[in-house]
Order: structure tokens, then sequence, then C-alpha cells
């Protein structure tokens, strides 16, 4: 009896290896060709990518730079929530960005103003624009857009701040470019305590025909569009002394970037959820001849100049 070995199993078995390889050396080839075109396609493209501080990849699509100038005194629960969030936030407008905290050390009455002065001379050569942003006012309407202006751009205008409402009003957040700080000659000096530097700060901007910009197009209003985090609790150092009431409201045509006295005592780097920011420890000095009012503590005969 002849026995019959049944080999059409075997040849069909063998023909489908070979298939299935060809397939797969295709689509191999296939996808090396597609990954050398991305390439291509990639080193071309007119997008810039480069570090940030603590090594934090981002992508740059701007050619211009923000130094985020934040005059900062004992805020520390607001600064935990600032950092992150205004990083995320800037991110998400794919700003190239830097916070800087201006952490004022002296003995004297915060001074808003000379904060920013001396921060904005620490900065002013490696960015072409700054936001002077309080620590306590977060904007979130996303198209409040924090890019580089033509034009001063008050972005907490009074249609828009939850607190503050008079048309010339631009505290809070304002982005200038720094060919235009320059030109005004930054902030006055002499506001030492609470208020009214940003006033001054309008007039000079008016003084200068330089057009104050707001946010165009925003359907949100006084309740949505900022979050203040200034707590209740926290009072205000409004206290006028000696002359200063008399003094602060008038135009100041002396003092500026020019004549900001101050001293950078440390700087360090820190990070906060993820969010890198320097801060910049500074020492002001007070002249008590002509301001005797950053510290009002003193008797105008114990005065030394």
């Amino acid at each position: 009896m002849t026995m019959r070995v049944k080999t059409a199993p075997l040849t069909y078995t063998i023909l489908l290896t070979v298939i299935v390889s060809v397939i797969f050396l295709i689509s191999v080839v296939v996808s090396i060709i597609s990954l050398s075109n991305d390439q291509c396609n990639c080193s071309t493209a007119k997008v810039k990518y480069e570090l940030v501080p603590q090594n934090r990849k981002k992508l740059i699509s701007n050619k211009h730079k923000l130094a985020v100038l934040v005059p900062y005194r004992e805020r520390f629960e607001e600064l935990l929530e600032f950092a992150p969030y205004m990083n995320r936030f800037l991110d998400s407008q794919n700003v190239d960005h830097d916070i800087f905290i201006l952490n004022q050390v002296d003995q004297f009455r915060f001074n808003r103003a000379s904060l920013i002065n001396a921060g904005f001379l620490q900065v002013k050569n490696d960015y072409d624009y700054v936001a002077m942003h309080d620590v306590d006012l977060l904007p979130l309407n996303p198209n409040l857009r924090y890019t580089y202006p033509e034009q001063p751009l008050h972005l907490a205008a009074p249609n828009l701040h939850p607190k503050y409402h008079y048309e010339k009003f631009i505290g809070g957040i304002l982005l200038i470019n720094s060919k235009q700080l320059e030109l005004v000659n930054g902030l006055s000096n002499r506001y030492w305590g609470w208020g009214l530097e940003d006033d001054e700060f309008y007039v000079r901007l008016k003084d200068a025909r330089l057009n104050v910009t707001r946010p165009e197009n925003i359907t949100s209003g006084v309740n949505d569009t900022f979050r203040h985090i200034h707590g209740k609790e926290r009072k205000r150092d409004s206290t006028k002394c000696f002359n200063q009431r008399e003094v602060t409201r008038r135009r100041d045509r002396h003092t500026g970037l020019h004549d900001v006295k101050f001293d950078v005592v440390s700087r360090k780097n820190m990070e906060i959820d993820g969010a890198p920011l320097l801060i910049i420890n500074i020492r002001l000095h007070c002249n008590r001849t002509a301001t005797p009012w950053c510290d009002c503590s003193t008797k105008k005969g114990d005065q030394k100049g």
C-alpha cells in the first residue's frame, strides 16, 4: 500500500509567509520615506525652539520677548498662585516670556514705580517689551493678548477691572515696549506708599503723544475678566505724611529711570509648580530731603539726608 503525502497545505503556508514578508518590507520602506519627508519639513519650518530657565522647552513662534515685571513685598500666598497660573496663561498664547519678582527688601514704604524702574534697568538689554503686572490680578479671559504692543496696551481696562473704573486708570496690568518706556523716562520715583504712581505715568504717556490702547472685542466684564486675589485682610499703605499729598498730585518732570537709586542685594532662581521665575531682591534708596514720606514713622526734625 502506497502512502501519499499532502503537500498543498505546506505550499500555501510558505506562500503566505512570503506574501506577509513582502508586505512588511514595503511598509518599512514607506515609513522610512515618510519620516525622511517629515524631517525635511521640520528643518525648513520657520519655528524656533530654545531652552528657558530650568531647561524647560518652549515653542517660540515670534521674535519678541516679554519680561513680566512684578513689584512685590510680602505677598507669598498670592505669588504661589500667580507664578504657575501666569506661566500657563502665557504659554497658551505662545508668548516668549520670563517672570521677574521685584522684591523690595529695604525698610522704606513700598514703592511700586521705583521697583519697576529698577527691574527694567536690569532686563532691558534682553527683552523688547515688559508687562507691569500686579501679583494679585489674574486674567481669566484668554482673549486678553500679551503679544508685543506697538502702543502701550492697558489690559486691565476700566471697563474690565473688578475695582477701578475711571477713564485714566492704567494700573493693574500694562504692556509697553522698551523703547517707549525709555522715551518717557520710566515712572516717577516719588510715590512711596500705595497709589497715584500709575496716574502720573498716564500723564507721561500723554505728554509723549503715546496712545494708551485697550483690549477690543472682549465679551466678558468686570466680574469675569480678571480674578483679584488681594485678600480683604491685607491693608494698603495709603498714609499721607509731610507734604506728600501736595507733591504727588503734580506731574513729576524730574525723576524716573535716569535717577532711580537702588542696590540689587541678590538674585534667586525659583520654581513654583513648574513655573520658573527670578526673584531680584532690591534695596531702594530714599532722598529724605526730596521725599521724606518714604518713612512716615520719622519725625521731620529727626530726618537724615
